[in-house]
């Protein structure tokens, strides 16, 4: 199973991979790459409509694209939030208004953005938000609240929060989609959370009295869930393709790693790459399966179960290749570089979160029960 791509497609391909190998390598910062990237027309390349700077391309082109730029080495992306799931949900819901003023900057890579979802009580739970938007006198809305697990957060310029606008309301009532700048010393604090590999992806962010413009609400004040729900539909799709070269090329390093420290041999960690090859095919054909696909309430939580147990498993089996030295660091010690991996390591305890961020396993498996299965909806507040 898989795409057949059309004489066109392979011309946008072979564009592609020209463009990246003459640009990826080049040095710059991310925010640097992403106005690389604009100025060249590649972002917004999934989007139903042109002419905010950017150009549309069908969707075999679009998973073209994506595996020439997982292949290509390029940097990580910091614009992707903006692009794959701001972007969506203003077509969708936004005004001809929010469409004109937003899309353009994020088009051309300048304009940055985060999520303002997850809450410390609030997480898996989206519709138990506490974070709070009320009218000022001038009539514009001040936010007042904690968001956590924040991507991208200390680079962003804007950010799109779920508050709660209607007050005493509970649950997915009485809840609004603002665009919140992030420039606002003294009312927008960022925080960094340190993870296990010693770096820090993820933030915290207090909101305390933040500005948000009234007709910066996307979609009318209090129908915030329709459009956060909108909006999760957007994240998963062409880029699952993508993430897919991606952890074949970690496969690939964990293989010739076990060939020269003779792990191989075993035949049982043998047995365990036969089974990582063959499951990694497998989410392949099941994700060209559904790419495109609209109403199965269960491919994207099936998905998501697939690919971060994969990944979990691959980083055990990148550690147990390298055997004792995967105890021991790359390098010495030091006040300066306290807390040095190398990328095994960096593999293993990063792919831990796998099956927590974006929905834990279990938010998953009760999705697929209810909404697919039609089982009985699990019962509230039982511990």
């Amino acid at each position: 199973m898989d795409f057949g791509f059309s004489a066109a497609d392979e011309a946008f391909r072979v564009e592609a991979r020209a463009w990246l190998a003459a640009h990826a390598d080049a040095a710059q910062d991310r925010r640097g790459w992403e106005r690389t990237l604009g100025a060249a027309g590649w972002i917004g390349l999934s989007w139903p409509e042109g002419g905010y700077g950017n150009r549309t391309a069908t969707l075999t082109q679009q998973v073209a694209w994506a595996e020439e730029y997982a292949r290509s080495g390029a940097p990580p992306r910091s614009g992707h939030i903006g692009e794959k799931l701001l972007a969506p949900t203003l077509l969708a819901h936004g005004t001809e208004e929010q469409k004109a003023r937003f899309l353009p900057p994020v088009a051309a890579g300048e304009e940055l953005w985060c999520q303002g979802y997850s809450e410390p009580g609030a997480g898996s739970d989206l519709a138990a938000v506490r974070t709070v938007a009320a009218r000022d006198a001038t009539g514009a809305y001040r936010v007042t609240g904690q968001k956590i697990w924040t991507s991208l957060a200390h680079e962003a310029d804007w950010c799109f929060v779920l508050a709660r606008t209607e007050p005493g309301s509970r649950r997915h009532h009485g809840l609004s989609f603002l665009l919140v700048p992030m420039d606002q010393p003294g009312r927008i604090d960022v925080r960094p959370i340190r993870q296990l590999t010693g770096t820090s992806d993820f933030n915290e962010v207090f909101f305390d009295g933040a500005h948000a413009r009234v007709e910066h609400v996307v979609g009318g004040e209090g129908n915030g869930w329709r459009v956060a729900m909108s909006l999760l539909g957007f994240e998963r799709g062409v880029s699952t393709l993508a993430q897919q070269i991606g952890f074949a090329r970690e496969l690939e390093q964990v293989v010739r790693a076990a060939v020269d420290t003779g792990a191989v041999a075993d035949p049982v960690l043998r047995d365990r790459i036969v089974r990582l090859w063959a499951e990694l095919r497998t989410m392949r054909w099941n994700a060209l399966r559904t790419l495109g696909g609209a109403g199965d309430a269960g491919a994207a939580s099936v998905a998501k179960l697939l690919w971060a147990g994969w990944h979990q498993r691959l980083g055990e089996l990148a550690v147990q290749v390298r055997g004792a030295g995967a105890a021991v660091g790359p390098a010495d010690w030091t006040p300066a570089a306290p807390y040095e991996l190398e990328p095994f390591q960096q593999l293993f305890l990063f792919s831990r979160a796998d099956t927590i961020y974006g929905g834990s396993d279990q938010v998953q498996r009760t999705i697929i029960a209810e909404r697919v299965l039609g089982l009985p909806r699990e019962p509230k507040g039982v511990v």
